[in-house]
Parts: C-alpha cells; sequence; structure tokens
C-alpha cells in the first residue's frame, strides 16, 4: 500500500512535508503556456521551428525576470497534424498541465477540432489555419488568428493568376476545411474578375497515385491548375502532372512548395511552379530576431508563432495576472495604437510595467484583430521554382 503523506513524513524525519509545500509553491509561480503543433504528419516540417521561435521568446523573457515575477513555462505537444490527435494531446495541456494558453495550431481539422476544449475551459488559442469556419465558431472571443483567412488570402492570389493571365482555373484539392473555403472564394473572385473555376477534383490523400484524378482534372481543359495540397501530397500531384504531359500553370500554397518538396524532385518537375504565402514583415527587428533563431529564411508560421508567445505574456502583464480570461481581455490592447510602438517583448514587458500603453508590431506583421479574431491585414509573397531553385517574384 502506498504510505500517506503524514506517514511519509515521518519515515523522511519530517522533511516531506516542507519539499511538498516548496515544490506547490515552485509550480505556483511558474505560467504555463502550451504548444501545440504538427511535429510529424503532413505538416510536420513546420512544427519544430514554430516551437523553436517560441521557445526563443520564452527563454528571453525568463532570463530577464519572467513576467509578474514568474519564471514561464512552455509545455509542447505533438498534434501530428491530426484532429484525433490533437485533441488527446490539447486535453493534456488543458486537463493535466493546466496552460492558459495553447498557441500554434496548424492544420485547420486540427484547430476547429480543439478549439471547443479552449473555449469550454477558458484557455486562449492561438492559431496559424486558414480556414474561414474557425473564427465563425462561437468561440466567446477565445480564438486569435495571425493566418490571413482564405478570403483575403484569395483577394491576392487570384488577381495575382488574372494578372498573369489565368482564366480557366481547375483544382486538384484535399478534402480539408481550408481547401473547401479557398475553392468556394475563388469561384467567386475568379467570375469577378473575368475568369472561371471549371471544377474542383477531391483527392484521397491515403492513395500512392492521383493519376486518376489528375487525368479527371485534365479533361476539363483548364488553362491553369491549383494544387490547393499538403507537402508530401503535392510532391505525387506534380510527378503525376509531369507523366501526363500537362504543361499549363500551376499554383500552390508555400506551406506546400517547400525547400523539402523541391529537392525531393528533379528540376523540371517542379520548373514553373508559382506558390504564394502570407509574408512576414521582413524589415522587422522581431524578424531579424527570428532570423538568428531559424536561419536566413524562416517560413511565416515560425514568425507567427513568435508572435503567440510575444502576444500572450504582453497580454499577461497588461491584465496584471496570468489566466485565460485576463489573456482574452488584454491581448487586443497590446496592440493599441496610440501606445508607444515595440517590436521586442522585453521592451514592451518593462513598459507595461511603468504604466503605459504599447502598440506591438511583431515578425509577422501588425497584431491588429477583428472582433472575432482575424487578422486585419498582411503583405503576400509570390515565389516561382527555377531551376531547382525558389526565387522571389512579387512582395506585396
Amino acid at each position: 500500500m502506498t504510505p500517506s503523506i503524514p506517514r511519509r513524513a515521518a519515515l523522511l524525519g519530517g522533511l516531506a512535508v516542507p519539499f511538498l509545500a516548496n515544490a506547490t509553491h515552485a509550480q505556483a509561480e511558474t505560467i504555463r503556456i502550451g504548444t501545440l503543433t504538427p511535429q510529424t504528419g503532413a505538416g510536420g516540417a513546420y512544427g519544430p521551428p514554430m516551437v523553436k521561435a517560441m521557445r526563443a521568446v520564452v527563454d528571453e523573457v525568463n532570463a530577464a525576470g519572467g513576467v509578474l515575477g514568474r519564471k514561464i513555462e512552455l509545455i509542447s505537444e505533438d498534434d501530428e497534424t491530426n484532429p484525433d490527435a490533437g485533441v488527446r494531446a490539447a486535453r493534456k495541456l488543458i486537463d493535466v498541465n493546466r496552460v492558459v494558453a495553447v498557441l500554434g495550431t496548424w492544420a485547420s481539422a486540427v484547430t476547429t477540432a480543439v478549439a471547443p476544449l479552449c473555449w469550454e475551459n477558458k484557455v486562449m488559442l492561438f492559431t496559424v489555419s486558414g480556414g474561414d469556419g474557425i473564427t465563425r465558431l462561437p468561440h466567446q472571443g477565445y480564438i486569435i488568428r495571425t493566418q490571413p483567412d482564405s478570403n483575403l488570402q484569395s483577394d491576392r492570389a487570384v488577381a495575382f493568376m488574372l494578372g498573369q493571365g489565368a482564366r480557366k482555373v481547375a483544382y486538384l484539392s484535399a478534402q480539408t476545411p481550408f481547401a473547401v473555403s479557398i475553392y468556394e472564394r475563388h469561384l467567386q473572385d475568379l467570375k469577378a474578375g473575368g475568369g472561371q473555376a471549371v471544377g474542383n477534383v477531391i483527392y484521397d490523400a491515403s492513395k500512392t497515385s492521383f493519376r486518376s484524378e489528375v487525368d479527371q482534372v485534365l479533361k476539363l481543359q483548364p488553362d491553369s491548375l491549383f494544387l490547393n495540397s499538403y507537402q508530401p501530397d503535392l510532391l505525387v500531384l506534380l510527378r503525376d502532372l509531369f507523366r501526363a504531359g500537362y504543361d499549363g500553370r500551376r499554383y500552390t500554397l508555400g506551406y506546400a512548395a517547400n525547400d523539402k518538396l523541391i529537392a525531393a524532385l528533379p528540376a523540371e518537375v517542379t520548373e514553373g511552379l508559382v506558390s504564394y504565402a502570407p509574408s512576414p514583415d521582413l524589415d522587422s527587428p522581431a524578424f531579424k530576431q527570428v532570423q538568428t533563431v531559424i536561419g536566413a529564411n524562416p517560413d511565416p508560421y515560425s514568425c507567427q508563432t513568435f508572435d503567440h508567445i510575444s502576444m500572450t505574456l504582453l497580454a499577461i502583464a497588461k491584465a496584471g495576472t496570468a489566466s485565460g480570461p485576463a489573456i482574452h481581455d488584454a491581448v487586443r490592447a497590446i496592440g493599441n495604437p496610440a501606445g508607444t510602438p515595440v517590436t521586442s517583448v522585453t521592451e514592451g514587458l518593462k513598459l507595461l510595467a511603468a504604466g503605459k500603453e504599447i502598440n506591438y508590431s511583431g515578425a509577422s506583421g501588425p497584431c491588429k484583430f477583428t472582433p472575432i479574431g482575424d487578422i486585419t491585414g498582411c503583405k503576400f509573397r509570390f515565389d516561382v521554382v527555377q531551376k531547382g531553385q525558389s526565387k522571389l517574384l512579387q512582395l506585396s
């Protein structure tokens, strides 16, 4: 039988009770924040640097004394780019680790699955997911999204495609909430701009070949294709399109056309592939800080999660207490246009401690949000693959 606490204290000469009291006190003094990112699965290339960027902020803040005199503890879980795994991990973070915020969910399906757990437990959720339905959930203000929604992404992408001469665009899409919302918005934007979406073929990501889907979409005789895929799927699609002899325009999302994909395929297979992605603020000191942690070309998600943790800590300091409701109430106030402009979390913490207002703008750009939690705007970058290398076409 396991000894009771008093019996253990007696066996240890009375030392156990003070030890437990100190441990409890230390735990109470730690502000626990969770990260829920894809360390494995289709988004596995992005999770590790996203967490690395967040840890860099926590290390900097802890070295400067923490927030409200308390150290920050970052607890990281892998959502496996899978909703079921994401829910299990979120339950652990919320029920066991007792975090005040969950940061960094990537796949829209994962975010949609874990969001109710967060708002029901009054835990803030910061996400880089783009699916429109996420911020339309009844989340009561407990979701902040730094990734532009599909409306904003579609407006920019379709304008670029039309500018390149695309008029009849067909789609090969993964079966995800974000893919659905992107296609629905593209339909409207293409029509408004004088083009048309001629069809959307959904593929089964578990298959090892998408040749039947490729043949199906090519029967629509498009002059351009939009490949709405994750990186592993895009690799297969590009091979099958090359084998089918398709030589028209191909557009995709930046998170799919990454360096790993380009390196895995012959140069002739990826030649001319155009991708787009929300762009970090390349001139921001915060972006340069992320570069020192991640490397010369940090992805947008690492920059956004750098801002997730920064906003969380600044909101806690602004509120004067560490809780989900406190972050909920204060997070928009740390981007007060009337406040002192800051890009450094430690600089912001000093100003807040002095009773001053701040206007935080981070590695991903201005951190301004609509009432339902959507980012109000950001820059986009368009890249093209030439001779096995990704090159910037446009930044706007």
